[in-house]
């Protein structure tokens, strides 16, 4: 995952987060600067306007969203530790920065008129492609069981940390690392068995 490296990261990942939490992308510059414990100046002086913060968030989501591109495209792995290693970035990402799918659907309003949002748009569907492509190679078979795979597969990735009560909860186990793979393997066990 991409490391934090100034004040502007540091704003722009408190900003993704706060949209997550408040599922919108309306969230107010004063909300941003006091999650991201700065002065509301620090903001004006990074972004000239909350839309190029926006569109900064979203470039940030980009970013982060090529590590899951680059393990599905690595093959020194093979396809089992593929699926396990990117659908673990994905969980870890979405714990950290819940404002994903507020971005990708904001993304998906804009798609026609914001060169940020159809890249977003973009990676999302080649991460979605690959997962896909990289599941019926993992467990070839019908048309219709290789989509259910698929389905099931992409809604336990992303469900729990969509879920606010689960995601919040004390005991959510996918915190830590061991138990996400744990998991992912459980969940890869059994869609062999279908």
């Amino acid at each position: 995952m991409r490391e934090l490296k100034n004040i502007e990261e540091k704003i722009l990942d408190r900003a993704l987060y706060l949209m997550g939490k408040k599922k919108s992308c309306n969230i107010s510059i004063r909300a941003i600067a006091k999650e991201a414990n700065v002065n509301v100046s620090a903001i004006n002086y990074y972004f000239r306007s909350k839309d190029e913060m926006l569109q900064l968030v979203k470039e940030f989501y980009i970013q982060n969203s090529q590590s899951v591109l680059s393990i599905l495209k690595n093959e020194e792995y093979d396809l089992e530790e593929r699926l396990l290693l990117a659908a673990n970035e994905i969980i870890e990402y979405a714990l950290q920065y819940p404002g994903n799918m507020v971005i990708h659907s904001h993304s998906l309003e804009l798609i026609d008129s914001d060169v940020k949002s159809k890249n977003v748009v973009d990676i999302v569907f080649e991460i979605g492609e690959l997962i896909q492509q990289t599941l019926n190679s993992l467990i070839p078979g019908e048309k219709v069981a290789c989509q259910y795979r698929y389905l099931i597969f992409t809604s336990a990735v992303n469900y729990p940390t969509e879920s606010e009560v689960i995601a919040l909860s004390e005991k959510f186990i996918l915190k830590e690392q061991k138990s996400r793979i744990d998991y992912l393997k459980a969940l890869i066990t059994s869609l062999k068995s279908l």
